[in-house]
């Protein structure tokens, strides 16, 4: 095999330009799969982190009427919805793939609701668990966070996100002030920031809305707070962190069913908790990208048909110039599967060579596109190992029929061959 190789190698580096030319098939068609595979996984990854961001993978599962999310900022509380207990939390927070889980009740809007000084605020309100900045990805920038102390006393304490800190206090240091809300004094005990490590990709409003919340920010309780200031036993909405973005998924639909467990409503209510599925929009997309983008990689295949051709050729002709030399080697005792493999390794050696020089083509391609269009790239390795194997695979299906011409010639006849 090593000898069969290196008389490969020898045959290639004396006819170097012929050698090139015949490649060059395999080379455009293998550097133009690996750029067009590098872009796909580029552009899926850039589609995956802006719909879901980076960082903390975190799914919300929240009561729906329907497919629309049941809002009770305008509804009545719901018959046979149960609040969810710290128990249930624990059980979502050791899902398989979860990290953790918070439960928390909300207002998106709160015109009304939140006055300082008779200035009133309209952005969020959420009494919150001791779980929910760190699964959301957030870090005590002032002050401190909500001790165990504040939830066992029913403390009227608040935490503002900065947004909400510098629009009711702008220019001021909010801590100690006093907000009302519904007319209940809670002490401003501490602001909060997005965490260093989660940075989602933000390039539109919507995107903006849902990483980073509205324009006026949010304002945060003790969950036990929250009938001070709206209703008893309202539906919670769950965050849940999954370890990985491909986990996201299957940790959001195994929620939804451990809660949904716990319901008693009638099939006509139409009430159910659901996870929002953002990993299931991007895939969506990907997909939608792969199809278009699966049609190029067979339309570069062509190349790679007509670079199988031009082997095949090439190694008719070298099986011609060298009949003399086969019937040699057949009169000294050389049998037809030594030949054949002779044959046979140099064809896979050069479309090998092609694939290798083919493949250094694409990832400087995929550069070259990355750079001019803007587009992101991810090389991949899998991609690369299977498109030098294919090229070995052509080789070989192309090389075979030269192979058998030349293990099936005639030694007395190559012999007398000019």
């Amino acid at each position: 095999m090593f000898e069969n190789i290196g008389l490969s190698i020898q045959g290639i580096w004396n006819h170097k330009l012929r050698s090139l030319l015949t490649m060059l098939g395999i080379i455009i068609g293998i550097a133009s799969i690996i750029a067009i595979v590098s872009t796909i996984k580029g552009t899926n990854e850039q589609i995956k982190e802006q719909l879901i961001g980076a960082g903390n993978n975190v799914v919300t599962v929240q009561l729906c009427q329907g497919s629309e999310p049941y809002e009770m900022q305008y509804s009545s509380i719901p018959g046979g919805v149960p609040v969810i207990s710290e128990e249930t939390r624990a059980k979502l927070a050791n899902i398989d793939g979860a990290v953790d889980a918070t439960l928390y009740t909300q207002r998106s809007w709160t015109n009304g609701l939140i006055y300082h000084q008779n200035s009133g605020f309209s952005g969020a309100l959420r009494g919150i668990d001791s779980h929910y900045f760190s699964v959301n990805g957030y870090d005590i920038y002032l002050g401190r966070d909500f001790s165990q102390q504040d939830y066992d006393g029913f403390r009227k304490v608040a935490i503002l996100d900065q947004s909400a800190a510098s629009g009711i206090f702008p220019g001021e240091n909010p801590l100690g002030q006093v907000i009302e809300i519904k007319k209940e004094p809670f002490t401003v005990i501490g602001v909060v920031a997005r965490s260093s490590t989660y940075e989602p990709n933000i390039s539109n409003y919507e995107e903006y809305v849902t990483y980073l919340g509205n324009d006026s920010g949010a304002v945060y309780i003790p969950g036990v707070d929250w009938p001070m200031v709206c209703q008893y036993d309202e539906p919670q909405t769950v965050d849940i962190q999954a370890a990985t973005t491909d986990e996201m998924t299957a940790v959001g639909k195994s929620a939804a069913d451990i809660i949904n467990e716990g319901l008693s409503v009638g099939d006509d209510s139409n009430l159910t908790y659901s996870s929002s599925d953002v990993l299931e929009r991007a895939q969506s997309l990907q997909q939608l990208a792969n199809a278009t983008n699966q049609q190029l990689v067979w339309i570069a295949s062509i190349s790679l048909l007509v670079g199988g051709i031009g082997v095949m050729n090439i190694m008719l002709v070298t099986v011609t110039e060298r009949t003399r030399e086969i019937g040699l080697k057949k009169a000294i005792g050389a049998r037809k599967g030594r030949i054949l493999w002779q044959f046979l390794t140099e064809a896979a050696v050069l479309t090998s060579l092609g694939g290798i020089i083919g493949v250094l083509a694409g990832i400087g391609m995929a550069q070259v596109v990355s750079r001019l269009s803007g587009s992101p790239t991810a090389i991949s390795v899998p991609a690369i190992l299977l498109a030098v194997l294919f090229s070995m695979i052509i080789g070989i299906v192309f090389g075979l029929m030269p192979a058998v011409k030349a293990a099936n010639l005639n030694p007395i006849e190559a012999l007398r061959r000019e």
